[in-house]
Order: structure tokens, then C-alpha cells, then sequence
């Protein structure tokens, strides 16, 4: 399943990200976990999509790119959220060195730049990516789970 929309300025970035809390809510609610993958180009708005996201839940404090930590972790509504940001990691085989394995009951991860974590990365639940389309963005979400797409149309209404 493929869903796509155009994303014009901050504003509809931000309601894209509420949009998607509201669509995760039950799916976390019946999953043990689940993993988003956000790709797209430097400054396509990976970071600001889940900033707003984890607003979404809660999250009132600082919510910055984990570029340099690769790995920042948030409570909010939803329990844990894990938000990786794979874009300097040298060596997909440093991610054991984080302990992503003990990450795993996380209800959430947010992972940027995931190909970068090749061989040591679940698969994604979801992958969301964003694009530069003229001066905005085409944002495109994508899943293979079937158990996943009753609650996904909502986001691209």
C-alpha cells in the first residue's frame, strides 16, 4: 500500500506528523512494537516530521536530530520512542555497540537514514518518505502489512 501527499509548508508538515500519532495510537495499542523508517534527502524534513510527532504525544521538551548520539530516546503518551539517526554512522555493525538490542520493547522507532544500518536494522513497519517537490515536499507512505493499512488512510486525508 501507497499513499502520497503533497506537503506545501511547516504547517502541513506538523499536521502530517499529528495526523500519523492519531493513526499510530491503535496500532501501537495492538502491537508489541513497530518501526518507522523516514528517508529522503538532507533537509527533506525527517527530524521536523518527528519532532512534531512526538508533540503530538506529549513531548515538551528539546526534540532534536540525534545525528551526531545516533540514538535519542523519549516518553511521551505512547511509552518509549527510540529516534535514530543513522547519517554518520561509519559501520552498520557500530549500531551493537548502542544497544539496540535492548531497545526492542520499545512501543516506537523512528529510524532516519535507515539503509545505513543495513543487516543490523529490523524491517520497517512503515516507511515514510519525503521528497523535494518544487518548493515543497511529496510525502509518500508506504507498508507490505496488511494488518497495518485499515488504520493508514487516515494520515493522507
Amino acid at each position: 500500500m501507497k499513499l502520497q501527499c503533497k506537503i506545501n509548508s511547516e504547517e502541513q508538515m506538523q499536521a502530517l506528523a499529528q495526523r500519523m500519532a492519531a493513526c499510530l495510537l491503535p496500532i501501537l495499542a495492538e502491537r508489541s512494537g513497530c518501526i518507522l523508517w523516514l528517508e529522503g534527502d538532507l533537509g527533506a524534513g525527517k527530524t521536523f516530521f518527528t519532532r512534531a510527532l512526538l508533540q503530538a504525544w506529549g513531548v515538551t521538551g528539546m526534540v532534536c536530530s540525534p545525528t551526531y548520539t545516533l540514538l535519542n530516546q523519549y516518553t511521551c503518551a505512547v511509552g518509549l520512542v527510540v529516534h535514530m539517526d543513522l547519517y554518520r554512522l561509519r559501520d552498520p555493525e557500530e549500531l551493537l555497540c548502542l544497544g539496540i538490542d535492548d531497545l526492542s520493547d520499545a512501543p516506537l522507532w523512528v529510524v532516519e537514514w535507515p539503509d545505513r544500518g543495513a543487516g543490523f536494522m529490523p524491517e520497517a513497519d512503515l516507511m515514510l518518505h519525503l521528497a523535494y517537490e518544487g518548493e515543497g515536499r511529496l510525502a509518500t507512505l508506504h507498508t507490505t502489512n496488511s494488518s497495518l493499512k485499515p488504520h493508514l488512510k487516515m494520515v493522507f486525508t
